[in-house]
């Protein structure tokens, strides 16, 4: 992960006072949690039959078929992967308030 991507996402996470490898770290645990949130958002907006597509594409490491999928059957994801990863970025923050 470059320096500077890293850099901007412990400034998000307010995690800058950290040590760089705790940094890491967190960025790491926060990034796999992040994903999972976006994707489940997007599996949430499918018909069943369509989440079996996903999945098989998802499996198969297809990118290029599997972003032409869900810009035709998810309109918007983009924008939907976007708010879930800022929510879990709110989470995360009252998570360290607390």
């Amino acid at each position: 992960m470059p320096d500077e991507l890293a850099a901007l996402i412990a400034a998000d996470l307010g995690i800058t006072d950290l040590p760089k490898e705790q940094q890491q770290t967190l960025i790491s645990q926060f990034g796999e949690v992040a994903l999972k949130a976006a994707t489940m958002k997007v599996i949430g907006a499918l018909e069943g039959d369509k989440r079996e597509e996903f999945a098989k594409l998802a499996e198969a490491g297809d990118a290029t078929a599997l972003k032409a999928f869900l810009d035709r059957e998810v309109p918007g994801h983009e924008g939907m992967v976007k708010a879930a990863v800022a929510e879990e970025v709110t989470k995360f923050k009252a998570f360290q308030a607390a």
